[in-house]
């Protein structure tokens, strides 16, 4: 694809400037970065080099990653000296700097700069250069670079609570089970999950739907009486005003996750006497808080930093127990807050393993996390053919609840996670045997020993992953493809082009027949959709023996056309033809990655450090609401590193992660303030 600017080609703007500026020559010394900045790197952004070669790319596992969005000049220009590990010292045009991006030297990416080309030259060029250098003269290069210009950490904005989050505070904060967040408009995933910074606006409708949730919760919660007990004292008289202030800093410190100002207290003082006195009802003061604190951002925000901007144990006690628990603080950790524990690590560390022992709060934050991470939605709300009669409703409930059974085993035995992958077993119902092909258990969800010869195992084996992955008809390769990629090895596939034809060729041409595999390996053909079908498609076949509802099956079968065009497989049309299934796959870009079936892919990942940190980035991503960037890597790293040491248990990744200084960094928070009602 050639880019134009104002009547010039990329490539000639590149060609006349690679003629303008100096180029760098092997007997100069020390190459030049700015050179690399201004000339180098515009022809890599151009390839669109970075799409793969990215902490997230489908090639994270390769040497080369390229800077983040927004990287600043000294980053850039550090990059290009790193490139020399990528250069042939004894011939520069041998070196993998040129060769790979070329394809002179096999590239999964494919075709990115044409060999001979301007942009090759400028290539070529920098790596030369690079070749030429001494190491003692790029370490002095590196070092002047470095710090000059210093990455900021991410700014932390408030962030809102879930509608999960929401329905378990109103159930722990006032009794309440009606779930009214399950009104709510719907929430959105961005970047692999619903709680992430960037997709919690406040749209009219939402602020609308909480005003009504508020009022009706306020009502429900004194309908009959104080029957939770929210006033923590006997009301002498409808204007008690010790009692009043008594609730009010009482309910206050529960709403918001932190003790109330002496302002705060006051205003809502003066609320609660206000309605007290017209109506002279103790209550209906009571009610009126209630309704007021329900629509504040105090208490639909998580307000970090506190009311006068600093950072206190409160705020460690409501990310721990948002993160944990999926709700607020306990009166356990409301009062851990309040003697100090929570600020060292060690006190968030028997804190946190205090929490976690309590199994069904523990299980309510996990499923949020398993449900968001392995998209259980997508199961649940899938719709198949009349072929497949087996996929009912009660079908994908039982898909999902299976996945979510075998995960929960492995948190609670304190198992080694990447187990999930590996599994020899399952938990079944009699339907879930059935679609297996196996008999049937003699309990719902009972453990289930796979036989020897299976090809099931772990999560990749379940019909959680078969069928969300697959069409109403068929299987889809790309679909299974690109779920390994993103949600198991954290590598982002890039969107196919606008106006891509994604229809496959007819099975049947010419009378013979084709399976998917061969009809999908002919439909890339265009190099522009190879070079990203290659990252997926061949992960894909080797799931091939599954159907779109995850049963095991020996042979595709191709569906013959009535005459007429009508189409076949049906009743009192012709028989479909059998066709032999090709499952090898393979994962481009990962070592010794060739398998057939789940269970030889779910051993390669278990044992893959690529897939076990992706564990450790998808819990961060979770736990932070937002995506990692170049300054977390650090602490990445730190916790992959005690998540390896634990024996990969997910419990140990989460004391690990609570333990961490990222959890208690002060954020620069400018709508903090302004946030207080």
């Amino acid at each position: 694809m050639t880019f134009r600017i104002a009547g010039l080609s990329l490539a000639l703007m590149l060609f006349l400037s690679m003629m303008a500026a100096p180029r760098p020559q092997a007997q100069t010394g020390a190459p030049d970065p700015v050179f690399f900045q201004s000339q180098v790197f515009p022809v890599f952004e151009a390839a669109k080099c970075s799409g793969c070669h990215a902490s997230s790319g489908v090639a994270s596992a390769t040497r080369l990653h390229f800077p983040e969005q927004g990287a600043t000049p000294a980053q850039i220009q550090a990059f290009g000296l790193s490139l020399s590990n990528l250069v042939d010292r004894a011939d520069a045009s041998k070196s993998l700097l040129l060769t790979k991006p070329t394809n002179v030297e096999r590239h999964t990416g494919g075709l990115r700069i044409k060999p001979g080309s301007p942009e090759a030259q400028i290539v070529a060029n920098w790596a030369a250069s690079l070749a030429s250098a001494s190491d003692a003269t790029l370490a002095a290069a590196m070092k002047s670079l470095a710090g000059s210009e210093g990455e900021a950490a991410p700014k932390q904005l408030v962030r809102r609570l879930t509608h999960a989050q929401y329905d378990n505070t109103v159930r722990d904060l006032l009794g309440d089970y009606s779930k009214p967040a399950e009104r709510f408009p719907p929430e959105d995933y961005v970047d692999g999950f619903k709680n992430q910074l960037t997709g919690q606006g406040m749209p009219p409708l939402l602020v609308e739907t909480y005003s009504t949730a508020a009022e009706r919760l306020a009502l429900n919660a004194f309908r009959i009486g104080d029957i939770n007990g929210l006033v923590p004292c006997k009301p002498a008289s409808f204007s008690d005003q010790k009692c009043r202030d008594a609730f009010v800093r009482r309910f206050g410190l529960r709403a918001f996750r932190r003790p109330l100002t002496e302002d705060e207290v006051k205003r809502y003082s003066a609320v609660f006497s206000e309605q007290a006195r017209v109506s002279r009802r103790f209550l209906d003061g009571a009610r009126v808080v209630v309704e007021a604190m329900l629509q504040s951002p105090n208490f639909l925000f998580h307000v970090e930093a506190g009311p006068d901007g600093k950072y206190t144990d409160y705020d460690a006690a409501s990310r721990l127990s948002y993160l944990l628990w999926n709700t607020m603080p306990d009166d356990a950790l409301f009062e851990a807050a309040a003697k100090g524990e929570l600020g060292t690590p060690d006190g968030r560390e028997r804190t946190a393993r205090r929490m976690l022992e309590n199994a069904p709060k523990r299980r309510d934050a996990l499923d949020q996390f398993f449900e968001e991470w392995l998209r259980f939605d997508r199961v649940v709300n899938a719709v198949k053919a009349n072929r497949y009669q087996a996929f009912t409703p009660e079908l994908a409930l039982a898909m999902a609840e299976e996945t979510r059974t075998l995960l929960h085993h492995l948190v609670s035995n304190d198992a080694n996670f990447m187990e999930a992958l590996t599994a020899d077993y399952s938990f079944l119902t009699s339907e879930l045997a059935e679609v297996y092909g196996l008999p049937a258990p003699k309990e719902q969800f009972e453990m289930v020993k796979f036989p020897s010869d299976s090809n099931r195992a772990g999560i990749l084996g379940q019909g959680t992953f078969l069928a969300s992955t697959a069409g109403p008809t068929d299987t889809s390769p790309t679909a299974r493809g690109i779920f390994i990629r993103e949600r198991l090895l954290c590598q982002h596939v890039p969107p196919p082009p606008p106006g891509v034809i994604t229809t496959l060729p007819d099975p049947l041409v010419d009378e013979k027949p084709k399976g998917r595999r061969q009809l999908m390996v002919e439909h890339v053909e265009n190099a522009t959709c190879a070079s990203c079908h290659r990252l997926m498609d061949p992960i894909g076949f080797g799931f091939e023996h599954f159907d779109a509802i995850g049963q095991y099956r020996k042979q595709e079968m191709i569906p013959v056309p009535r005459r007429g065009g009508a189409g076949g497989g049906g009743r009192g049309g012709p028989p479909p033809i059998p066709l032999e299934i090709d499952a090898q796959g393979e994962i481009a870009g990962l070592p010794n990655s060739n398998f057939s079936g789940a269970r030889q892919l779910g051993t390669i990942l278990a044992n893959s450090p690529v897939c076990q940190e992706c564990v450790v980035r998808q819990m961060f991503r979770y736990s932070y609401g937002r995506l990692e960037s170049a300054s977390d890597e650090k602490t990445i790293d730190q916790l992959y590193d005690q998540f390896k040491a634990s024996g990969f248990k997910l419990k140990s990744l989460l004391v690990a992660l609570v333990q961490s200084p990222e959890f208690l960094r002060q954020w620069n928070n400018p709508t903090a303030g302004s946030a207080r009602r």
